[in-house]
This record gives C-alpha cells, structure tokens and sequence, in this order.
C-alpha cells in the first residue's frame, strides 16, 4: 500500500535520507527539464484527453515542473481516475488517501491553505475532483523540492519511498520520451496531445472533399467550401477556440512554436513570409495537413513541406491558456 501525501510514516516504509549527486540530478533535469516534455505515443494511448489537458495546463504553475510527473503519480495512484479501489471516487483507502491523485485531507487542505486553485474545478475545491487534485498536486511538488530545482525531493515528499520515485521517473519517462512520434497524420486514427487540437482535427478532416471557395467559411456559414483560413477558423471554432479570419491574422495571435522545435497536431503552418501570409493550413501529424489549398482543388490532406514551398512556420493555438479554458467552459456546460 502506497503512503500517500503526507507527513505520517506508515508501516514499514521508512525515511531515508536521499543525497543526490549532481550527474544524477542533472541527469533528471534533462529529461524532466523546465523547458517541457512532448507526449509520447505512449502517453497518449493511456491518458484521458481530460486528464492530459489538466496535467499539461497544471504545471505550468511551477517552473521546472514537467507535465509527465503529475502524470505519473496520477497513473500509479489512481490510473488517472480509472481505479475501483475504494478512496478513489469517494471515501479513503486504508490511510485515508482519496481523489485521483489520492491526498490525505490535511494535505490537500494544506495545499489550499498556501494557494488558490484556479477556477475550472469544485467549489469548494474537493480532493475528487481531477482539476482540483491535479493543480493542487502541482503545487505540492513545487513547495516540497522543485521550486528550488530538486524534483527527487519533491517525489520524495509525496510518498516517503525510494521505490515510488523511482517508479514516479520511470513512468514519467514513458511518458514524456522525446523521440516518439505524436500524430498518425491519418483523419481516420487522429492522434493529438489535448482534446481541443482533437477536436480541430476531427472537423477539418471531416471537411475534406469540400471545394476550395475564396472567402469560403464551409456550410455552416452558407458557402458551399472554404478558402484556407475559413477552414481552419472553423476547425477551431468547432473545438471551441475563436481564431482571427486571415491567415495573416491567425499567424499573428499565435501563439507561435519555436523555431527547431517539432510540431504537434492542432498546430497551422504558414506560408509565405512573416508579413505576407499567404497560406495556412492544419498540422495532423506525419508531416501532413489538412488544408484548402486553392482554385479548382478540394479539402484534403496532404504533406505539409514540399519542393519549392515558402513555409514560415507554425503556431500552437490549442496548446494557450485560452484553448484549455474554451475546453474547460464547454466540459462544464456539458456536465
């Protein structure tokens, strides 16, 4: 039995005294940097849209915190929500653990105590809700060792063993390995890194065969097609995130990727050059895209760089803060 967050020892897991030496911390560090981890095809298999969203916008609360801690602990404690075993959805364990990301009461009320949790979840905050838990997990991490760049401390802290953080790594390797590949580039296996870029995808590949139509906004809004920007507003629209009209306009907002970086579905890619955007079109992963592309052609999917092209790079619409709100809102109207 795991001993959950806490200060209590419980039955024979013992404190131990963890003296990390800087190539072993370093070594961390580089996998589980500030600069932020990639899903993995793993990780995208094995975990809740939902719950990928909240791990993903949660530690961004703490700097130097990766998104695939919080997943790990959320898979070994409750497989993210998924678990029957008592203390999970109501009540506690046997130590009085509950919740998704199982917090002891006084814990969780401790964590509340120093910070407040972003709108989105329970009022009042509640250990079972999985955007309360998992914010307020991201938190604990930070006050107990990586606020001060010591992540092995902070994993140390939430379950007083040095199995669990190494299991804690572990998985959290698996689900944060940079050399995976994200998105099939296929619209009938769509493949992404949050439901919102999910979502975009599903209905721009759901378009497909549609007409080009300059100024086109697709049937929704009375045209029989699209050009390339009504297409990809419309996409993410339908995820519940509003773009700008232009390709110009959407390259603008961003928010942009970085140059070198790789891309994920969800993101557009441009072309032209920074101030005459020409082109846009929706990254599925795969090196291809879906896109509008012009007079006479229809909605397809096709690859993104090719021979001659003047792509000026891409941004991340669905990876803001106002795409993961947008889907948040529309979770909630739902419920």
């Amino acid at each position: 039995m795991i001993l959950k967050v806490g200060a209590i020892v419980i039955g024979a897991i013992l404190f131990l005294p963890m003296l990390i030496g800087g190539g072993v911390q370093g070594a961390i560090s580089a996998i589980f940097g500030s600069g932020g981890s990639q899903p993995s095809a793993t990780a995208l298999a094995d975990i809740p849209a939902d719950y990928l969203a909240l791990y993903r916008a949660a530690s961004g609360e703490c700097r130097g915190l990766d998104w695939s801690i919080l997943a790990a602990i959320g898979k070994i404690e409750s497989n993210h929500g998924r678990s029957t075993l008592p203390g999970v959805q109501s009540g506690g364990n046997g130590y009085g653990a509950g919740g998704p990301m199982q917090f002891l009461s006084g814990s969780f009320a401790g964590v509340l105590a120093r910070h407040q949790i972003p709108p989105g979840g329970a009022s009042p905050p509640s250990r079972y809700n999985l955007h309360d838990a998992i914010y307020a997990a991201a938190y604990y991490l930070c006050d107990n060792g990586v606020s001060r760049g010591d992540l092995h401390a902070a994993i140390f802290a939430y379950n007083n063993a040095d199995w669990y953080v190494k299991q804690v790594l572990d998985q959290a390797k698996q689900y944060a390995d940079a050399a995976a590949t994200v998105g099939t580039g296929d619209c009938n296996a769509i493949q992404a890194t949050n439901a919102v870029a999910v979502a975009a995808i599903n209905y721009a590949c759901g378009q497909r065969g549609l007409p080009y139509v300059w100024g086109g906004n697709g049937p929704d809004g009375g045209h029989t097609g699209f050009d390339c920007s009504g297409l990809t507003k419309a996409a993410y629209a339908a995820a519940g995130v509003t773009l700008p009209r232009t390709a110009q306009t959407q390259f603008n907002a961003g928010p942009h990727v970085p140059d070198g970086q790789p891309l994920f579905p969800g993101d557009l890619v441009f072309y032209g050059t920074p101030n005459n955007i020409h082109h846009v079109g929706l990254y599925i992963g795969g090196g291809s895209m879906v896109d509008a592309p012009d007079f006479g052609q229809v909605v397809k999917v096709q690859p993104y760089r090719y021979k001659g092209d003047d792509y000026a790079g891409a941004t991340r619409p669905a990876g803001s803060v106002a795409a993961y709100r947008s889907l948040r809102r529309q979770h909630r109207s739902r419920s």
